[in-house]
């Protein structure tokens, strides 16, 4: 059979060259391990395939690379097409799909699995039921009633085979049961994958990232864990009928009253059954709007902090998790309820059958109560777990609704574009009567009535004002926006380049790459036309640095700058640009302009939007649009004389133009403090003498060696045995740890009563029906049943002391389902079955002390294997949890970049990472299965070398032991030993994989923090900042200490009321420096005064609460304008229609069905780049702080829009300290002061106008190109 290789790249580098070609060595090595599809029989049947692994898992650390690759019909490689091609021959499309034809396909593609784990159910069924039936033949036997020679051995041996055989196929049935799990959650995961990546911009809408996440890691898992519950109905009505079997021979028609106790039993099913689907529907509900929220927090934390609006957003986060928290203490409330009465179900059952038995007069004899007490034993089982299938059921039944109702969503329409052959037509876009809309339900068309002819090699530029539709034109050609009505065709292949950068996590050179094969020769020419061989130089691994989620730990222009490449470096025939020169510098925006559209592309097909108008003379043809129409259209000097709408546009920009040269005829800024005598500045002979020692010193030759790193850590992975202080911090949790002796002692009554009613029954009743008893049946029964009732009463004891202690825990660790649901059920079934197995041990020895001579060993040997397995199992349970999040991170990741993703046509490199990375999920699960079934079936093995003692001792000397009915009780106790001892070894194992959740999060908890939200000891006054003074002294800055320094030794002062303006190539640390002004970074040297306040001493709320930002990234929340605008809520309606209203987006609002409750849809994709960013200017202009940042303030919006911002700035921030970063000449050469920043140094500082008479200035050089590239354009 053929196998997979495992991913063997880093989890976050999902290149798919690599991916699909591991290292050779590796390859070898696993092959070393011996695999399953390659063992043997007696390999199979004792699991002994995996010894290898578990060896070495001993002997050191497992990684990935060590695991056996997985089989085909194990990977999602083998199992997803043939589930695919089933499910869309069975509902014709995916979209017709129900959840009864998923369940039906489901099995389909799974059946030889299913049907040889139900085999094996059945097998272990029978074989369980031996002991029970042959237990009053032993007790006759005991007693002297021999019917052979030899009967006593050929007893023994028949229990001891069975109990192999059950063994063996209990084994066998738990292996086959979680492989069909881990094929069936491959399945569903890459499904779930791949319908992601069709969903159109409404589905977007109806489901968020977070709740589709869920699907994954909620939904699937829980189908696949569903397995586990697969054939205990089928298998509960078979064990019901077994027992009656036995039952009818033992007790005759009093077998009659245990069927009617049991039926009840299980008839009580149905509304507890009811209520846990509904209080589980309701858990899950809550889980998605937490997760959804949670998603959305920590994508935009940056702003979070910012804003300093951490806190009411987690109380959103709190409020949801209480409401969850209500539902889920309903949910346990029922468990406690089910286990308290299904565990009493085989006393009740008892009860009702000796009582029978008294009331016929059906004589109670020990071989007899023996015998059934065994069968109501294994009878326990089926009816204490149908609850729990009920439940899985239910819940199982809700997980595959959800998956179905999502497979359902409407998916992009396939009709939209047509694509032409390559060379079939000289047109490149041929668009006639088009009209386009986001929600096809809304009145008004997003596009109408758009005619566009496009001819190969031509470029062509789309302008406009914000929000008149330049964006969804360019998603209407790549097939992303529904159509109307109208024709699209296309002639040749895409490449596309959004206005928000999507950048994958892992290697830049991947991200350029994006699934071509390496050509050096091209791969250098587009890294210099998108001018990132400087960049690449500065960081520490060049093209192969690792970049974090969403490319965070790149500058906004180097991200932008990376896509381009990335479009560039795919040698399509049209390439789409949305505004791609917005988030890069001027001198950048011309390099790229002029090296990427009138260079490597001048031969083929482009169409760029754009707000700098300086970038549209070179157009072959020029787009004007309002209100989703073409308004104009042609060359640039003709639609010049035609039409309004482009004047307007060229209008601003001449405006701005104007102002540089008005610069000619101004003063100078004269740098003046209104601050108060304390106020300390620098003189600007000590500015430049520290901006001169400055460059000295870094210019020095053969400096300090920068420390290198990667800019992204992998995810740490504990190693070794979890430590007590993990265990000790859960258990004290609840109540200190206080009702952990209260559930112990109740376990222990509970299992003493146990015993003691069933000794009760075998002293108390005669061997045979001949023989006399001293105690009469109202006696028996009436003792049988007061400890019954006694045990009764503690088993509710510890049922609801488990749930409380559960439960508070889970309160307390706020998230993850193990917490919620498993680790308080495991240890309260670990107590349970360690008090059970010392009590079967009592039992025992009461008939046979000599089995110690045996037990001593076998116990030791147990525990030698548990330790032995242990290692193993403790790193592949790690190696589940953080393989699991490189699939979750690709999913999101996917999500957010499907549009991109599509219109490279990449979607099927996507899926085939998608799948490996399940598969590489999948490996350590499936082996992880496998490795404790090994260690069971060797504990089952010596459990019965115990029992075959015991059995042959108690046979060769029948009658100098003890008494028969004892003897008896002894071998019903032992027919049990090895269940209970494989739980107790099962749970301790699972416990330690369950509790690597909670070492997960205390690991989370104690990353570092950020400084407090409020210092008390240097809490500013409220009136501070007063002036707005900023002045940086030293100021060194590193994001990290494995890696270089950013800023390196700042000084200088930004007055009190002045406008400084800082400019600089990307990357030169613009950004790092607003980051470390608001403290998202702490300096390693030298600090920041405001108004004479060392800002690193004061809390960091009551920092960036005073200062307001306008982010590089316009960031809008789920939720509506209003909750946008205004989050804490401490402001009226008048005062935020005021803002909107200054920031020119009152009269777009007002048009909005509800007003300032319209709908703001996930990352606020309802709403253009533009309007986010006016949005953001709207809580600037409401919070009206001392100091304002503007970083990249204007990238998304156009010239006319960028004017309108700088006009309200101007007039509503007069008296505040203004500190604009921007890339646009026109936003900042109206400062008062310019801040020339170049690799992390200070190279110019001073007014504008001076550094503007300078020539030679970095300035100057800037403003010239920006002026002539304005004034003439590329082409001449």
């Amino acid at each position: 059979m053929a196998k997979l290789a495992p991913l063997e790249d880093p989890l976050l580098d999902t290149d798919s060259t690599s991916i699909n070609n591991p290292d050779p060595i590796k390859t070898r090595g696993n092959e070393n391990l011996t695999r399953y599809s390659n063992a043997g029989f007696f390999s199979i049947l004792s699991f002994s395939w995996i010894t290898p692994l578990i060896t070495l898992g001993n002997d050191r650390t497992l990684n990935h690379e060590d695991l056996p690759l997985l089989a085909t019909a194990d990977s999602a490689y083998g199992v997803y097409p043939t589930f695919r091609s089933k499910l869309e021959s069975e509902c014709g499309s995916v979209k017709n799909v129900t959840t009864l034809k998923l369940v039906k396909v489901l099995f389909l593609s799974t059946w030889q699995g299913i049907f040889l784990s139900g085999l094996f159910a059945f097998l272990y069924a029978c074989a369980s039921y031996v002991g029970p039936f042959l237990i009053d033949i032993l007790v006759r036997y005991l007693n002297g009633e021999y019917m052979f020679k030899n009967e006593g051995y050929v007893l023994a041996a028949t229990f001891v085979a069975a109990k192999l055989v059950e063994c063996l196929s209990q084994r066998h049935w738990m292996f086959r049961f979680q492989q069909v799990g881990v094929r069936m959650q491959s399945m569903l995961v890459e499904m779930i994958y791949a319908k992601g990546l069709t969903l159109s911009c409404q589905s977007k809408e109806l489901r968020s990232t977070g709740e589709i996440i869920n699907l994954i890691t909620v939904d699937a898992e829980r189908i696949g864990e569903f397995c586990w519950y697969m054939h205990d109905p089928w298998m509960c009505v078979l064990q019901l009928a077994l027992a009656l079997l036995i039952l009818y021979r033992s007790m005759g028609v009093a077998s009659l009253a245990a069927l009617a106790a049991t039926v009840i039993v299980m008839l009580v099913n149905h509304p507890v059954a009811s209520l846990q689907e509904k209080f589980q529907g309701k858990i899950m509900e809550f889980k998605d709007k937490r997760m959804k929220a949670t998603s959305e927090i920590l994508k935009n934390m940056r702003i979070l902090k910012l804003q300093a609006w951490e806190m009411k957003f987690l109380s959103k986060i709190i409020q949801i998790r209480k409401s969850e928290e209500t539902w889920l203490r309903k949910f346990l409330a029922g468990t406690a309820t089910i286990r308290f009465f299904f565990h009493n179900a085989p006393t009740f059952i008892a009860v009702v059958t000796f009582g029978a038995c008294v009331l016929v007069g059906i004589p109670l004899e020990s071989g007899k109560v023996l015998s059934a007490l065994a069968t109501f034993r294994i009878l326990q089982m089926p009816i204490y777990s149908l609850p729990d299938t009920i439940s899985m059921i239910a819940q199982t039944k809700v997980s595959l609704d959800r998956i179905a109702s999502f497979l359902r969503l409407d998916e992009l329409q396939t009709d939209i574009v047509q694509k032409l052959p390559w060379g079939s037509s000289d047109k490149a876009i041929e668009l006639v009567d088009g009209n386009f809309s986001w929600d096809l339900c809304s009145p008004n068309a997003t596009l109408k009535n758009i005619n566009l002819n496009v001819y190969h090699g031509m470029r062509v530029a789309v302008c406009g004002t914000i929000g008149s539709g330049k964006s969804s034109l360019l998603s209407c050609i790549i097939g992303e926006v529904p159509k109307i009505s109208g024709t699209l065709k296309i002639c040749g292949t895409k490449a596309y380049v959004s206005q928000s950068p999507w950048i994958q996590s892992g290697k830049i050179e991947d991200n350029i790459l994006f699934g071509k094969e390496m050509d050096s020769e091209k791969y250098e020419k587009v890294l210099e036309a998108c001018s990132l061989t400087k960049d690449l130089e500065v960081l520490p691994f060049g093209d192969h640095t690792i970049i974090g989620e969403k490319g965070i730990n790149l500058s906004g222009g180097q991200k932008q700058r990376v896509q381009i490449a990335r479009a560039l470096y795919q040698d399509a025939d049209i390439y789409l640009f949305d505004d791609p020169f917005s988030a890069v510098d001027a001198h950048t925006g011309s390099h790229l302009f002029k090296e990427c559209l009138l260079g490597l592309l001048k031969s083929k097909t482009v169409i760029y939007v754009t707000h700098q108008v300086e970038f549209l003379p070179d157009a072959d043809l020029i787009l004007v649009m309002r209100e989703g129409r073409i308004t104009q259209s042609g060359k640039y000097n003709d639609i010049l004389k035609t039409g309004t709408d482009f004047m307007e546009l060229v209008g601003a920009h001449r405006a701005a133009l104007s102002s540089i040269k008005s610069l000619e005829r101004r003063p100078t800024f004269k740098a003046s403090s209104t601050t108060d005598e304390k106020t300390n500045s620098l003189s600007d002979f000590e500015l430049e003498q520290n901006v001169e020692d400055i460059r000295v010193e870094n210019e020095k030759p053969n400096g300090t060696v920068e420390p290198k790193g990667q800019l992204v850590q992998e995810e740490e992975r504990e190693k070794g045995r979890v430590g007590f202080k993990v265990y000790w911090k859960y258990i004290t949790t609840a109540y200190g740890g206080a009702l952990v002796p209260f559930i112990l002692l109740s376990q222990i009554l509970t299992v003493g009563f146990q015993i003691a009613s069933n000794y009760w029954m075998t002293v108390a009743t005669p061997v045979t029906a001949t023989a006399e008893t001293d105690i009469g049946s109202f006696t028996l029964m009436v003792v049988y049943v007061a400890l019954a009732i006694g045990s009764s009463i503690f088993t509710f004891a510890r049922s609801f002391l488990a749930v409380i202690a559960g439960y508070k825990t889970a309160t307390a660790s706020i998230d993850q389902s193990s917490l919620d649901m498993y680790i308080a059920n495991i240890l309260w079934a670990i107590t349970l079955n360690l008090v059970q197995l010392l009590g079967n041990v009592i039992v025992m020895s009461q008939a046979a002390w000599q089995v110690f001579i045996v037990l001593i060993p076998v116990m030791a040997a147990s525990i030698w294997y548990q330790r032995y397995y242990s290692a193993s199992a403790r790193e592949l349970a790690r190696l589940v949890g953080t393989c699991q999040a490189p699939v979750i991170q690709h999913f999101s990741e996917t999500i957010s970049g499907s549009t991109t993703i599509r219109s490279f046509e990449q979607e099927s490199r996507f899926n085939d990472i998608n799948m490996k990375l399940i598969d590489r999920y999948s490996q350590p699960k499936l082996y992880s299965a496998t490795a404790i079934e090994w260690l069971n079936f060797r504990l089952d093995i010596l459990s019965t070398v115990i029992f075959a003692f015991c059995l042959v001792f108690l046979v060769s000397f029948p009658n100098s032991m003890t008494a028969p009915g004892i003897a008896g009780l002894a071998v019903t106790y032992g027919l049990n030993l090895n269940t209970v001892q494989t739980k107790v070894i099962w749970f301790l194992c699972d416990l330690e994989n369950k509790i690597i959740s909670v070492e997960r999060i205390l690991q989370y908890t104690s990353l570092p923090s950020e400084a407090p939200l409020v210092s008390k000891d240097n809490q500013p006054d409220c009136s501070w900042p007063s002036f707005g003074e900023v002045h940086i002294w030293n100021l060194q800055v590193r994001y990290a200490p494995h890696l270089p320094i950013v800023l390196r030794g700042l000084t200088c002062t930004f007055t009190a009321g002045s406008k400084t303006g800082i400019v600089g190539r990307t990357g030169s640390g613009k950004s790092t420096l607003v980051q470390t002004l608001l403290r998202l970074i702490e300096p390693m040297d030298g600090k920041i005064l405001i108004d004479n306040i060392n800002i690193s001493l004061i809390g960091i709320h009551d920092l960036r609460s005073r200062v307001s930002i306008i982010p590089q990234d316009p960031t809008m929340f789920e939720g509506t304008i209003r909750t946008n605008l205004d989050p804490l809520e401490e402001y009226t309606d008048e005062q935020i229609w005021e803002a909107l209203d200054m920031c020119q987006l009152g009269d777009d609002v007002r048009k909005k069905e509800g007003k300032l409750d319209s709908i703001v849809t996930e990352n606020g994709e309802n709403w253009s780049m533009g309007q986010r960013q006016l949005v953001c200017l709207g809580r600037v202009l409401l919070k009206k702080s001392k100091i304002l940042v503007l970083d990249e303030a204007t990238a998304s919006v156009d010239t006319a829009t960028d004017n309108i911002i700088q006009q309200t700035v101007k007039q509503h921030f007069s008296e505040c300290t203004v500190i604009t970063i921007a890339h646009r000449i026109t936003s900042i050469i109206d400062s008062d002061m310019v801040l020339f920043l170049n690799q992390g140094l200070i190279e110019e500082y001073d007014s504008p106008k001076k550094l503007l008479k300078d020539k030679s200035s970095s300035l100057a050089q800037l403003v010239a190109e920006y002026t002539r590239r304005s004034n003439s354009g590329f082409g001449n």
